[in-house]
């Protein structure tokens, strides 16, 4: 098969974080081929793909598009040599239409004004002609975050795009929307385009790539057929050793509760209600799971327990005391710990350093703070720990965390939340974003944390980690709790039923109360 992509002998050193990305990195993929790239957070997977599509520029190496050498200095470039970019992070324009932002920069105009109708209609037509319907005069705000990354994807075609760097695509996804963009990857494959697909997800490389490039600490370890090889294969591979990829725990032993809401009521955005008469009860020992597809009453319902959101009706109480109305704070000294879905914004503060952002949750305590004093020698030690306890590499006491991987970043929000045994935990999307290395991790503090006596609440948007980790499951559907299954009755068909609204049979009766 002729090649699409080569980039030989491609090395990327950046010196202000000491950090060599891209060492000596070769790199072929076939045309037509949907081709997985996959890596630990940091192993140098996006600064390759970046590139490729000029975002960066490499220190030494060579780039060969249709076996013909280029120089992209520039997207501009990239654009020009028939590649174009996803990214995991979208770059639309909220308030405009999907046409306005698939056809932003390239408008049908004349006499400088232009033609709104021409420019849905060619819209349109794009999208009809890739099997991609989309209404081209929606905005951008009001549709799903499917859609705006279907959005993201035509706009790439309408530019010719005859090579797609789609970068962890799945990772905001319900898993309907991932089974749609599936479809549409394989159908730009077999239409002629190459796609190129950073993911850490390994089902997903075996679900949809033809072949699988590893790479690990900058280098790439080696190319081979998805079929040849195994998820086991590939994790250890990409780690390093052996990972293991179950989870171990013994069954849990459930103790007094800790946690319990009483037909909660809480308000969206818009003062909509996103949560109706929600009951649960969470015992110290045990994880309880929160399944359901993204944008079902979960995160209004975590932020209320959490205090991040007023509760309209209802109550709340932790440890037998009544928190329904109180401060976070209130709520941390009594025992409750948070580790938040979007960690780099809710999670920690980027712009400062390590130190501040463990610090954060306990300043105002001893030994960290005397008289009012912050106690900085008290406050470094506490770090140092972390980074020891936690495995963060890359880590330093007294340095910014901006540069450390999504994995290493966790581990941080981690040691600092469940420092000195909470009895209580919320885990919001624990995993999201990292990889197996790190999942690994995370699996295995959680449960940890569970057999010295914390109670958890866990929320994932991925199924397996929901059955891989609860020991009860909830699901939720439009605000409501659906159903409540112990983990050695629960299965992925009677939670699918109860996530799309359904009742089980008089065997699995659907529960008010968890």
């Amino acid at each position: 098969m002729p090649k699409a992509v080569e980039m030989r002998h491609i090395r990327k050193f950046f010196p202000s974080s000491g950090v060599l990305a891209c060492d000596d990195v070769n790199l072929s993929v076939e045309k037509g081929e949907i081709h997985a790239i996959v890596g630990e957070n940091g192993a140098g997977k996006t600064t390759l793909m970046s590139i490729l599509y000029g975002l960066v520029q490499p220190d030494e190496g060579q780039i060969l598009i249709d076996e013909k050498p280029v120089r992209i200095s520039h997207p501009n470039e990239a654009i020009h040599s028939g590649i174009g970019m996803v990214h995991q992070h979208f770059k639309l324009v909220p308030s405009f239409t999907i046409a306005e932002n698939i056809m932003l920069g390239i408008e049908p105009n004349k006499a400088g004004f232009i033609n709104s109708t021409t420019e849905a209609e060619t819209v349109r037509k794009l999208a009809d002609s890739f099997g991609l319907p989309i209404n081209p005069n929606a905005r951008i705000a009001d549709i799903s975050v499917g859609m705006q990354q279907r959005v993201e994807i035509l706009k790439t075609l309408q530019r010719n795009a005859q090579i797609l760097i789609l970068d962890e695509p799945t990772a905001v996804l319900t898993p309907q929307e991932v089974h749609e963009l599936y479809n549409v990857i394989r159908k730009l494959a077999q239409g002629g385009r190459t796609i190129l697909l950073i993911t850490h997800k390994l089902l997903e490389v075996k679900d949809v790539a033809d072949r699988v490039s590893v790479m690990r600490r900058g280098r790439l370890i080696g190319t081979h057929n998805v079929a040849d090889v195994s998820i086991r294969d590939m994790a250890n591979m990409m780690v390093g050793r052996e990972v293991i990829l179950q989870v171990e725990k013994k069954p849990a032993q459930p103790g007094d509760i800790v946690l319990k809401a009483e037909n909660l009521l809480v308000a969206g955005s818009g003062g909509v209600p996103a949560v109706f008469g929600a009951t649960l009860e969470v015992r110290a020992g045990e994880i309880v799971g929160i399944a359901g597809v993204s944008g079902n009453g979960q995160t209004e319902f975590i932020e209320a327990i959490a205090g991040m959101r007023p509760v309209e009706g209802g109550n709340i109480s932790l440890l037998g005391t009544d928190i329904t109305h109180r401060k976070v704070r209130d709520r941390r000294n009594t025992g409750m710990a948070h580790i938040p879905e979007d960690r780099m914004t809710m999670g920690l503060n980027l712009l400062t350093n390590l130190d501040e952002n463990v610090a954060v949750t306990r300043y105002q305590e001893e030994p960290y703070s005397k008289a009012g004093f912050l106690q900085f020698s008290a406050i470094r030690s506490f770090a140092q720990k972390i980074i020891k306890d936690y495995q963060v590499k890359s880590a330093r006491v007294g340095e910014e965390i901006k540069t450390l991987s999504g994995g290493n970043l966790q581990k941080v929000v981690l040691g600092r939340e469940l420092d000195g045994n909470p009895k209580f935990i919320i885990a919001n999307q624990p995993t999201r974003g990292l990889d197996v290395g790190s999942i690994e991790f995370v699996h295995k503090t959680l449960v940890e944390a569970r057999d010295k006596g914390s109670a958890i609440l866990l929320v994932s948007v991925e199924l397996d980690e929901i059955l891989s980790l609860s020991d009860r499951i909830i699901v939720m559907f439009d605000g409501r709790i659906m159903g409540v299954l112990d983990i050695k009755d629960a299965n992925e068909q009677d939670i699918g039923i109860l996530m799309a609204g359904g009742s089980l049979e008089k065997d699995h009766p659907a529960q008010e109360k968890a």
